[in-house]
């Protein structure tokens, strides 16, 4: 693992863009900071060439709330047995064989808490995609399928006293009891299990 900063990263991402598309996995706790700096550099590379990056959260593939619900996980929401990880595996694929003139990709909006099908578009001429996600770098299940689609791996590095007092933010509109139970029975034991189960990423952030 490597050590770099966000302007290191990008040129490596640029060049690794240059020919063909290139997939870019940024992975790290909940509150490390991923959909900032996914987001960031997305704006980064689409300055120097517009239109040649889009964005794929992982989060746009967060089961609905009724399943979660039925299968007794609601309160676990987040956590890495939420996701639909077919689904995503099942994109991942269709971006990397990129056959198809354009692709829409769910969207998860944080402000209904609810993913939105088919909220963005990829186009096929899109060279740069930046994934971003807590468990894209776990080393098992269909999250270690993945990484054979990933070009250029990310994590981001947070202390612990740092991500609490961001989710301690986040959650700022909860009740006190509410925000302790998210973030110490789901957010930060989440955040545990990513840097412990993830597989090394090519680099490291500090963020």
């Amino acid at each position: 693992m490597t050590h770099v900063s966000f302007e290191r990263l990008a040129d490596i991402v640029v060049k690794r863009g240059f020919d063909a598309r290139s997939m870019t996995a940024i992975a790290g706790p909940p509150g490390s900071g991923k959909s900032t700096i996914a987001e960031r550099l997305v704006d980064h590379l689409n300055r120097l060439e517009p239109g040649s990056s889009a964005l794929l959260p992982m989060d746009g593939y967060h089961y609905d709330d009724a399943i979660l619900r039925e299968r007794g996980l609601l309160l676990k929401k987040g956590s890495s047995d939420t996701f639909d990880t077919g689904g995503l595996l099942a994109m991942l694929d269709r971006l990397y064989i990129n056959a198809e003139m354009e692709i829409a990709v769910p969207v998860f909006d944080r402000s209904i808490e609810i993913s939105r099908s088919a909220a963005r578009v990829i186009a096929g001429d899109t060279r740069h995609v930046v994934l971003e996600g807590n468990y894209l770098l776990l080393g098992a299940g269909d999250w270690a399928k993945m990484h054979r689609y990933y070009q250029t791996t990310v994590m981001l590095n947070v202390p612990e006293d740092k991500l609490r007092r961001r989710l301690e933010n986040r959650w700022r509109n909860l009740s006190d009891s509410e925000r302790q139970s998210k973030i110490d029975d789901n957010d930060l034991p989440n955040g545990r299990l990513v840097m412990s189960r993830s597989v090394p990423a090519e680099f490291v952030l500090n963020n």
